[in-house]
């Protein structure tokens, strides 16, 4: 079938004086112009060899959303419905989760009204369309430089968690959805190629090439920015690995010893965060690039871009698994969430079911040597030295900057129980030389 249409169904608008009420007035109506979409698919060649109804690699790609879909609001609700998730560290996770959900509500969207229903669509009505799914996973990519940038700042400062915290986590969950929404509307505020078809994208007909480079020199930054800090994190948990082991003794060397493991284990995390996100963004990146100097009609590869706008979206089905699903605490409360009956004891604790990612252990000294790996090194060294102190009245050792940068001796601590939020419990961490004592908890560390 030929995939034109017939224009005599679309009604054009009569020109109107170019005076600056109307000039105004035309650039109105030319939004809710249908026959402009018309006009820039048959252009760029997109309204060749169409097929009528859904493709069957839309139909894949509507199950994986839907799956996107589920996944997150899974993890949502668990982070939603226990008080222990509710900690500035928590914050940009459930913010990365919120926008790759939406990321997969808007792209099943996208789909739906693509193919045909796109010639049915006014010019606003297909910005809405294509900038509802770039907004969403242009937050999704900035929420993990925001992750990145909290990462690196706590591993350099080594301070714990305090008010200032929270609101540092605010405003990159704000900065994050206010570079994200202003890069979506640029087009429909008028960076865009209406009535000038030569300077059109064929991806996206009614881009510019401009507009699509910038948005791709953006995305690129921002993904150099995440291997650069992440570089940094892993060579500041090496370099202070490597310096904490020369300098302290005991027992404390001793666990310390055991840290010299955690940068490796840091690093495959690394790996596997950088690995995943250019695995399933570069293709797109370098399709887009190609757009951009490709003349209108000559790349054939550009029309298979669903394809890799696909592969893209993989990376927010991806992202839970990554970022939460490889916290034991995490693991423990979506399972109690979906299925508390079959997957967990009357103690809480889970069923053994020959299954590593699924046997959650939860022993204090599990937890402390969890916390380097969510970047709260502090909490972690402070839990070794509680060790050491404990078997002896006074010890030799310095707090040095992984506890709070307190160059003091110390002497005789005091220990006791502390109530804390919930049904949680710490230890009070007291001692005449500190101005503050510690708190050392199971998913907390901070000074009262």
């Amino acid at each position: 079938m030929d995939a034109t249409p017939d224009t005599g169904f679309f009604t054009s608008i009569p020109p109107l004086p170019t005076s600056t009420p109307h000039r105004n007035l035309l650039f109105f109506l030319e939004y809710l112009n249908n026959s402009v979409i018309v006009d820039h698919y048959n252009y760029t060649g997109k309204l060749k060899n169409r097929c009528e109804g859904l493709k069957p690699e839309s139909i894949v790609f509507l199950v994986v959303c839907l799956f996107i879909v589920l996944e997150n609001a899974v993890v949502l609700i668990a982070i939603w419905k226990n008080k222990k998730f509710h900690l500035p560290m928590y914050y940009l996770l459930g913010n990365l989760t919120l926008s790759d959900l939406l990321a997969g509500i808007t792209y099943m969207a996208n789909i739906v009204m693509s193919g045909p229903n796109s010639l049915k669509l006014t010019p606003l009505l297909w910005f809405i369309r294509e900038g509802g799914v770039f907004i969403t996973l242009a937050a999704s990519v900035i929420s993990l430089l925001a992750i990145a940038i909290e990462r690196h700042v706590t591993m350099v400062t080594m301070r714990p968690y305090h008010g200032a915290k929270k609101g540092r986590m605010l405003a990159l969950i704000g900065a994050s959805w206010a570079l994200s929404g202003f890069l979506g509307i640029l087009p429909i505020l008028g960076w865009n190629c209406m009535h000038r078809l030569e300077q059109c994208s064929t991806v996206l007909p009614l881009y510019t090439k401009s507009y699509i480079l910038f948005c791709v020199s953006v995305f690129i930054a921002v993904l150099l920015a995440i291997v650069v800090l992440y570089i940094r994190v892993f060579r500041i948990v090496r370099n202070n690995t490597q310096r904490q082991r020369l300098t302290f003794t005991g027992s404390v060397r001793k666990g310390l010893a055991r840290k010299s493991q955690k940068y490796i284990a840091l690093l495959k995390t690394v790996t596997i965060v950088l690995g995943v996100f250019i695995a399933c963004w570069m293709p797109l990146f370098i399709l887009l690039l190609l757009d951009f100097v490709c003349p209108t009609g000559s790349c054939r590869v550009l029309y298979k871009v669903d394809y890799f706008l696909g592969v893209a979206i993989v990376n927010s089905l991806l992202n839970p698994i990554i970022y939460t699903l490889t916290s034991k605490d995490m693991r423990r409360a979506i399972l109690r969430l979906l299925c508390r009956p079959c997957l967990m004891t009357s103690d809480g604790q889970v069923k053994k079911l020959g299954i590593p990612f699924l046997e959650c252990s939860f022993s204090k000294s599990e937890v402390a040597s969890q916390n380097l790996a969510h970047c709260d090194g502090g909490a972690d060294l402070a839990y070794l030295l509680l060790q050491q102190t404990s078997e002896s009245d006074t010890s030799p050792l310095r707090e040095n900057s992984w506890a709070g940068k307190l160059e003091a001796p110390l002497p005789r601590f005091s220990l006791d129980p502390l109530p804390l939020r919930g049904q949680s419990t710490g230890l009070l961490l007291t001692s005449h030389d500190w101005k503050r004592p510690w708190i050392l908890s199971d998913n907390q560390t901070g000074l009262s």
